[in-house]
């Protein structure tokens, strides 16, 4: 498989495109949106063994027909394929084309050609295998928060040349206004976003993603993998659900019309297809499944504070709720049809011989419990609304009740069903997550017997337990950490990066990857930690 690579020199791929990349640095997003042509480099996604969907945006005065060019070689000596699209300024100017007709397991090359000439960056992207497979290397990235730094994690994968798909689990933008989160004091100079305020209408979501997509190494990272991708809460608003979300009001408008205005751009501007959810079938290797945990089925998030308002015995409410309606089986995280789709591919793909099913979703699987020694962590200066939510955590725990109640710790009903599912499928079961800013490696487990494994990715820029704790050491963290949560097998709860996941016959193997700094533009990393886990245990090696 990675011979391919070796027909690709690496100053190949630095012809391509980059200093038109450098153009697209902020802040630069309204001068993007205002220009003509092609304002926001290449970008693919979706890849099959014939197939694979292509991106760009093509501003002009009118809609605009573009012709999409294939190629094994980057002269473009011979085009492999193609066709014709249409950048349509009712899509914000975007163009979306699936390719297919293409040969299992190769890398090509794209472009997109104007009606005047002028052509698009090169881009690169790769068509998945068929059939017998040895081996297929992951990224799994999420949360990137523009003004809190850097995407250099983005940047340190993008240079690599041992990743055949990149996988974006969510918060792949944020809505807050500037100065919200981060602060003022926080954000790092330069890295500017737009609007000015938080996104709630179409034009404000569309300059959004035109803020981060102009960012160079996210743009570079589109530019050279094919990216699959789904939403976690932020490409919406903050803490999403079926029905509404914890940042979004009255005087926001309608949460539907909000919720349907983000999904219409994010389709603008990601290389996704319409369905929110589907599969892709890595040869006989892998069949990576990516469900949707946010809008399409979810029940609202229960608080801590709402389960003993009114009571006049607090800890007895709670522990109420921990042995009661928190485990209730009516409450969903994706809904029966989701489910229905979920476990029966999972039962599929282990009936055709597949040897990893792999769930790539948004939010962290494995159980996490506030340590006791967290309450001291904060110092005894601690803000009132700190202290509050210290103590409701403290005395969640006590009860039972997990740390977040926003992930699968949140729906402890609907999280048994899925591994059940998986255990029942005899399948060796991995999920890949985001959400939470950390990096986390947890065994799962269902009535009392392995289940499969956890590899949670640390965010890119946005801050973790860290920023939260300052001056409790890592180590000490960790400990406390694992501590009170049997399942947590390893923790980083400190730094920012990404993980690569290098998936042969027997073994899945995690690499998470801390970057030096996200302060300023670097491609230093400051450590990798590795774990392994093989066919038929379920359970992550020993460390």
């Amino acid at each position: 498989m990675h011979q391919l690579w070796g027909e690709i020199d690496r100053r190949l791929l630095i012809k391509l495109g980059t200093a038109g990349l450098a153009a697209l640095s902020l802040p630069g997003a309204a001068r993007a949106m205002m220009a003509q042509g092609f304002t926001h480099g290449v970008a693919s996604g979706e890849p099959g063994p014939n197939s694979v969907l292509l991106w760009t945006r093509y501003a002009a005065a009118n809609d605009a027909a573009l012709t999409a060019e294939v190629s094994e070689s980057a002269d473009f000596a011979r085009i492999s394929g193609g066709g014709s699209v249409t950048a349509m300024g009712e899509r914000d100017h975007t163009a979306k084309i699936v390719v297919d007709g293409l040969q299992p397991g190769r890398w090509y090359f794209y472009r997109f050609v104007a009606p005047d000439g002028t052509k698009s960056l090169t881009g690169r992207t790769r068509t998945l295998p068929q059939g017998p497979t040895s081996g297929f290397n992951l990224a799994l990235v999420s949360c990137s928060n523009l003004p809190f730094g850097w995407f250099n994690a983005y940047g340190h994968a993008a240079a690599r040349q041992d990743i055949d798909l990149v996988v974006h689990v969510g918060d792949y933008l944020y809505e807050y206004a500037p100065g919200d989160y981060p602060s003022v004091k926080l954000a790092v100079p330069g890295r500017l976003i737009q609007p000015d305020h938080e996104i709630v209408s179409l034009a404000d979501y569309r300059l959004r993603y035109a803020a981060y997509r102009s960012d160079p190494d996210l743009a570079r990272l589109h530019q050279l993998f094919p990216m699959i991708a789904q939403w976690d809460d932020h490409e919406f608003t903050n803490d999403s659900w079926k029905g509404g979300a914890e940042n979004h009001n009255e005087g926001e408008g309608e949460w539907a019309v909000r919720a349907a205005v983000a999904e219409r751009v994010y389709r603008e501007w990601m290389p996704v297809a319409d369905s929110r959810w589907r599969h892709y079938q890595v040869g006989d290797l892998a069949t990576i499944f990516l469900p949707e945990t946010r809008i399409t089925g979810r029940d609202k998030q229960v608080e801590v504070d709402d389960i003993v308002k009114g009571a006049s015995d607090p800890a007895a409410a709670l522990k109420a709720y921990a042995e009661g309606a928190y485990r209730d089986p009516a409450r969903q995280l994706m809904g029966a049809e989701q489910e229905n789709w979920l476990f029966g591919g999972l039962a599929a793909s282990t009936k055709a011989g597949t040897r990893w099913q792999v769930c790539a979703q948004q939010i962290v699987m494995g159980s996490l419990f506030t340590p006791p020694q967290a309450k001291d962590w904060f110092g005894p200066n601690m803000a009132d609304n700190v202290r509050r939510r210290v103590e409701s955590a403290q005395a969640a725990a006590k009860a039972g009740l997990p740390l977040n109640l926003d992930g699968w710790d949140g729906y402890p009903a609907a999280r048994s069903r899925l591994l059940a599912a998986a255990q029942q499928a005899d399948a060796d079961f991995v999920t890949l997550s985001g959400d939470s800013h950390n990096g986390w490696a947890f065994d799962l487990s269902e009535g009392g017997k392995p289940a499969g494994i956890e590899i949670g990715g640390h965010s890119v820029t946005s801050p973790g337990f860290e920023n939260y704790t300052r001056g409790v050491p890592e180590a000490v963290r960790v400990a406390a950490l694992r501590g009170s949560s049997p399942q947590l097998k390893w923790a980083n709860t400190q730094d920012r990066g990404y993980v690569s996941v290098a998936l042969t016959r027997d073994t899945v193997t995690a690499n998470w990857h801390s970057v030096e700094t996200i302060r300023e533009k670097s491609l230093a990393l400051k450590a990798t930690h590795s774990m392994t886990v093989r066919r038929g245990k379920r359970v992550y090696d020993a460390v």
